[in-house]
């Protein structure tokens, strides 16, 4: 497998199982026309405050070894034609999200007895309402590092979904 698609495939399964221990169904999207790659749906034995059931959460994956991080922010060069899907309005909130992987593949998993850990960490950031770019070929988009993907966001993005925003 080269490496573009091993660090794809890492990182899907690494939203996965943080979806999966949500609670969340998944959902793969076939053809990648509108820059998106996976959907997460609310089932009804997930719990959600708003008045919209079995709300839906979209997400543009992207992974990168090369991590540019500075003043509490990850700094992304993104396909002005991703943005611009990002950004559209849309019924279902759509995040980026960014996995930064160790250097090394054989960092990416450690194991320990009755443990295994799946390296480094994700950020995620809604593009939802952002401004249109003049810009023909990449937009660098700042994601705080504060934005970790985890278990409890997966939570936060269904039940606002539930109401109808993105957090």
């Amino acid at each position: 497998m080269d490496d573009k698609k091993q660090m794809e495939e890492f990182q899907y399964a690494y939203v996965a199982a943080l979806a999966a221990h949500a609670g969340l169904n998944r959902g793969d999207f076939r053809v990648d026309d509108d820059s998106l790659d996976v959907a997460f749906t609310a089932s009804s034995k997930v719990p959600v405050s708003g008045p919209f059931k079995s709300p839906q959460i979209q997400f543009q994956l992207k992974c990168t070894r090369k991590a540019d991080i500075a003043s509490g922010s990850l700094s992304f060069k993104l396909k002005v034609k991703n943005y611009r899907d990002l950004s559209a309005r849309t019924l279902a909130p759509r995040y980026l999200v960014i996995m930064v992987v160790p250097a090394n593949t054989d960092d990416w998993i450690t194991y320990a007895p009755g443990t295994i850990g799946l390296q480094k960490e994700c950020y995620w950031v809604s593009l939802a309402g952002k401004p249109p770019t003049s810009s023909t070929s990449k937009v660098t988009v700042k994601i705080p590092v504060a934005n970790r993907l985890t278990t409890l966001t997966f939570k936060r993005m269904i039940d606002a979904a539930s109401h109808g925003t993105a957090i």
